[in-house]
């Protein structure tokens, strides 16, 4: 019983998923901005925007002129994840909009992240239902089992 509650519930989350899709790309664009602006370099929230551009090798939402409007940029400028070439990049540099184009990644996250998705969705889709069919056989073969021993259990006696 408990198996086929669970079975039902990564069913339903996955079908709610893939119905509210677009509403998740709206939370992520959404959530994102708001890392953005809030940005300090220190906190969790933080790391995960470093980790997200420097992974996707992107820069800001829709681009690098998205940090124009964080707290972050106006004392430090725009991070160095976003740097294209470490080496290259010093932060007065990164302080300077004539010169920052040159030295960070084009593109922003929010089209890779959404691109990704859509690009990877029947993957995603044929992964969930692969478990969830084994997770079906194994409910089955559990059912199976517990009828053998029930069985059993009157032919002993």
């Amino acid at each position: 019983m408990f198996l086929s509650l669970v079975f039902l519930a990564e069913l339903i989350a996955g079908i709610s998923g893939f119905v509210f899709r677009h509403e998740i790309k709206d939370t992520f664009l959404r959530t994102y901005t708001e890392a953005i602006q809030n940005y300090n370099g220190n906190d969790e929230r933080s790391r995960a925007v470093d980790d997200v551009q420097k992974s996707l090798s992107c820069c800001g939402v829709q681009s690098y002129t998205n940090w124009t409007s964080s707290i972050y940029f106006h004392e430090h400028g725009i991070p160095p994840s976003c740097c294209s070439n470490m080496s290259d990049c010093n932060p007065s540099d990164m302080r300077n909009m004539t010169i920052v184009p040159h030295k960070v990644y084009q593109r922003g996250c929010y089209e890779l992240v959404t691109n990704f998705m859509e690009t990877n969705m029947g993957i995603i889709a044929g992964v969930a239902f692969g478990i969830a069919f084994s997770q079906l056989i194994g409910m089955l073969l559990a059912c199976c089992l517990s009828r053998f021993i029930t069985a059993n259990q009157y032919e002993m006696v």
